[in-house]
């Protein structure tokens, strides 16, 4: 055990080996943050954020606000955006696991209306980086989930807007058929009837 948290407190001094794997997502800005995690019979030690190694991957942004939710099981939340002029986020779970999902609502892109997800776990540790120009939403897979999120600019609500959750014309595969939601997020548009787009 001594020999374990000696060769951890080594890596921690040794700021380089530090580091988090980042992938580029399928649809164009979107990107995947994996932490390094350091583990031994104590727990676990990991840096969760470093605006200095997310600037080396090219999110060069100085994040003004955290959100933090807590949910319960087959709750949904989404599908969410910002215009004047959006946000940018970095999204990750710390209890529990979800199936988070990104649209491209950049009118000009040309995976405008494509969607891709991915499943965000306390276990996995996996975060996403956000750009402006996408709605999110995800869905609560476990009894509980704690969510975070780092947002590039402050929310602003007459600057939001949304798409509603079960878009035929998207075609999310969410894994739930009869998920929880708010009543706002039961009243938003098609993405096609939402003039708002980045």
């Amino acid at each position: 055990m001594m020999t374990i948290c000696i060769e951890i407190f080594i890596k921690y001094l040794n700021f380089g080996e530090i580091a988090m794997k980042v992938t580029n997502g399928r649809l164009n800005g979107i990107k995947i943050i994996e932490p390094k995690v350091f583990k031994d019979g104590r727990g676990f030690f990991m840096e969760s954020y470093s605006a200095k190694k997310c600037a080396e991957h090219g999110i060069n942004l100085n994040f003004v606000q955290d959100n933090h939710s807590s949910s319960t099981k087959n709750v949904l939340r989404g599908l969410h955006y910002q215009i004047n002029p959006g946000q940018d986020k970095i999204v990750r779970v710390t209890a529990g696991k979800v199936f988070d999902v990104v649209v491209d609502v950049r009118r000009n892109s040309p995976t405008f209306g494509q969607w891709e997800s991915f499943v965000l776990s306390s276990e996995n540790k996996k975060q996403v980086f956000i750009p402006k120009g996408f709605a999110h939403g995800f869905c609560v897979l476990s009894d509980h989930v704690e969510f975070l999120y780092k947002c590039s600019e402050y929310y602003s609500p007459e600057d939001e807007r949304g798409i509603i959750w079960n878009d035929p014309d998207l075609g999310i595969d969410w894994p739930v058929s009869n998920p929880e939601l708010s009543e706002k997020d039961t009243k938003y548009p098609q993405l096609k009837d939402q003039s708002d787009v980045l």
